[in-house]
């Protein structure tokens, strides 16, 4: 089992995420007038720089996953145990939600509120696959590579990502857990969750395949030049 800090780590740095995630989808939304477009891009550019900061803030203490994907695809590498796995999605979806209520306090919302914000059918489902894929790939691949400059990967892909799927990349099942739970921009509503969720999962794991098979197709080229 990981320490109390690696755990609290996780809580905050997944609360922090979505307390911008939901704060700046909310302030967006009431500066924009009325131009979605706007309050986009003003979510988008906050959840990139905050993946950064706060990636690069937790990273030592927690490996900053905030994120069951990360978490999971970690047991598959047998590099994290089944016990400590468990008690970081814990800490990941309670954060989510206390991100959320983080959110809505300042700016004088109810606690939680059932979102109404319909996000279904194949092109949101194939938009979070390709999310999710496109996410594990990157943080896969650069931690192995350069793990200095996984926040900024990470920052980056993801302020894309918002703006080339369909369903603004979630890619996160505490995420999408915990915006269910707010009625306002960013929000999802929660018969839609559970579509998100096998899309994410679908996605980390098509990724997981590929890292598998590029690791071991480049250990084979190894071993034949030496």
């Amino acid at each position: 089992m990981r320490s109390r800090q690696a755990l609290a780590s996780e809580f905050i740095g997944t609360a922090m995420l979505l307390a911008t995630v939901v704060g700046s989808g909310i302030m967006g939304e009431r500066l924009a007038g009325g131009n979605v477009a706007v309050a986009l891009l003003a979510n988008t550019l906050a959840t990139g720089a905050a993946l950064i900061a706060l990636i690069a803030t937790f990273g030592p203490r927690s490996g900053a996953h905030f994120n069951p994907l990360v978490t999971l695809i970690e047991v598959a590498f047998k590099r994290l145990g089944w016990a400590t796995a468990c008690a970081y999605l814990v800490a990941q979806v309670l954060g989510a939600i206390a991100g959320v209520m983080a959110a809505h306090t300042m700016f004088e919302l109810p606690l939680l509120m059932q979102s109404t914000h319909v996000r279904t059918g194949p092109h949101q489902w194939w938009s979070e696959a390709v999310a999710s894929f496109g996410l594990l790939t990157v943080i896969l691949n650069v931690a192995k590579t350069r793990p200095d400059f996984v926040p900024v990967a990470v920052g980056s892909y993801i302020t894309a990502a918002y703006w080339f799927t369909a369903s603004t990349s979630f890619a996160n099942p505490a995420v999408t857990i915990a915006r269910s739970l707010t009625d306002t921009f960013s929000g999802i509503q929660p018969a839609d969750v559970p579509g998100f969720l096998l899309a994410q999962f679908a996605g980390a794991a098509l990724a997981f395949a590929l890292f598998t098979w590029l690791e071991t197709d480049h250990s084979k080229q190894h071993e034949n030049h030496v």
